[in-house]
């Protein structure tokens, strides 16, 4: 059935991965099968609106913009997020996934720019990402690491000394009540990692 459990769609400038700072409509999907201590979007845990692919498209078609993210939550926990990402690309729209990394995504469609999150052990659900999911990675896809602390970052660079995946960019973004951005700053200096720092420009800047 084509109808999803939306919690928000809105529109903003993209705030972290590649495309940080472009103009994005952005699908947030109710529900998420993980819970991370430091999520900030708890509420989309909660009960959403469902919409049908239609009343989804309108609502996007209000925008002037043709990148869209869909985003949570985690968006690919309704299995009718497939679908809806096939139909975005259908009608030209550029697709961004912002995806927990727990899930399998195999299915998502191969044009689809993928930001998946590897999850740290501060976030409480260090074991949750399926490896599996890196041989589902294209060119075009992005990995994001959430930092807490000096271990999570001493276990995102062992991940990538593993399993040196061929990405578009690999971000590490750093919990900002917990860890200073000049503090990981200076670990990535001193170490060279081929990563980028990410912060939220989104907060930064006072938007959603």
């Amino acid at each position: 059935m084509n109808t999803l459990e939306v919690c928000e769609i809105f529109y903003s400038l993209q705030g972290e991965s590649s495309y940080q700072g472009m103009p994005c409509v952005f699908i947030r999907l109710s529900g998420c099968n993980l819970r991370c201590s430091w999520c900030d979007t708890k509420y989309s845990h909660a009960p959403g609106e469902w919409l049908s692919f239609d009343e989804i498209m309108h609502a996007i078609s209000l925008y002037p913009c043709k990148l869209v993210e869909l985003t949570g939550g985690e968006p690919i926990w309704q299995e009718a997020s497939i679908p809806l990402m096939e139909k975005l690309l259908e009608l030209g729209y550029t697709v961004l996934l912002e995806t927990n990394g727990s899930l399998d995504i195999s299915e998502v469609p191969d044009q689809v720019i993928k930001i998946v999150d590897v999850k740290c052990p501060g976030s409480g659900c260090g074991d949750s990402f399926m490896k599996y999911n890196l041989r589902s990675l294209k060119a075009h896809d992005e990995l994001k690491f959430v930092l807490t602390n000096y271990p999570d970052y001493e276990f995102a660079k062992a991940f990538l000394e593993i399993h040196k995946p061929q990405v578009n960019a690999i971000h590490f973004s750093p919990v900002s009540t917990l860890l200073a951005p000049e503090t990981l700053a200076e670990w990535l200096l001193e170490d060279g990692l081929p990563v980028k720092l990410s912060l939220q420009l989104h907060k930064m800047l006072n938007l959603r």
